[in-house]
């Protein structure tokens, strides 16, 4: 039986869930969360340690999870981005984005307390530049965002035992990226955003600080180099 400490990371089949699994898998044995299940089987069998866990995650139980008994860190990287003016907005793509932004995320967490203070866990939530500042054509996203902060900080002050961290990067190099930029029908530029890898490892900057040390808040932006 392994002796290093466990983190799940939701999203982890692509993009900045999955570069965080790796920075993980150094020092942690990492589920793998998502719904692709063929690539999550196929980065386990990348990193030493970890285990695929395919689930629908707003669709989770708690039989889903009955086998986590202890957990160090819970990282949530899974989310959608809908955009639109508020106009073009329906309620339907406002239900969808905040399902699976906010509450899936919620849900997942209040299952997940009993093996997170088990161990004095620690919450990481990836969230957004939206959920700082809201821009136009990003309403219902930049909702969701600013709702998962107030998540974190609502249960920051509640889980004292816990540590919980808000990551909000600026542009990430990914697919979703890709279907932003479509969406406002400009010419696609990766090398002007950030790297996932960049922001798997404030993640991992945030994970390994001390035990005297609670990072509850970093901010990246793009150098655009």
């Amino acid at each position: 039986m392994s002796t290093r400490p466990t983190a799940l990371v939701t999203g982890a089949s692509r993009g900045v869930g999955a570069a965080t699994a790796r920075a993980l898998a150094a020092t942690h044995d990492v589920l793998l969360g998502g719904r692709d299940a063929d690539a999550l089987a196929a980065l386990a069998a990348e990193l030493p340690g970890a285990t695929a866990w395919p689930v629908e995650l707003t669709a989770v139980t708690a039989a889903d999870v009955a086998t986590i008994s202890s957990l160090d860190v819970l990282v949530h990287s899974a989310g959608v981005a809908r955009l639109g003016t508020l106009a073009e907005s329906t309620a339907q793509q406002w239900r969808e984005t905040l399902e699976v932004n906010v509450v899936a995320v919620a849900e997942l967490t209040r299952l997940l307390l009993p093996a997170l203070r088990a161990v004095g866990g620690h919450v990481v939530l990836v969230n957004s530049g939206a959920g700082i500042t809201a821009n136009a054509g990003w309403g219902s996203y930049a909702a969701s965002k600013f709702a998962l902060r107030a998540l974190a900080d609502a249960l920051r002050a509640e889980e004292t035992g816990l540590r919980v961290t808000s990551v909000h990067p600026g542009r990430v190099d990914t697919d979703m990226q890709r279907a932003v930029v479509a969406h406002e029908g400009g010419a696609y530029d990766g090398s002007r955003f950030l790297t996932a890898d960049s922001v798997a490892a404030a993640v991992l900057a945030a994970v390994l600080a001390g035990p005297d040390a609670h990072l509850t808040e970093l901010v990246l932006r793009p150098t655009g180099r």
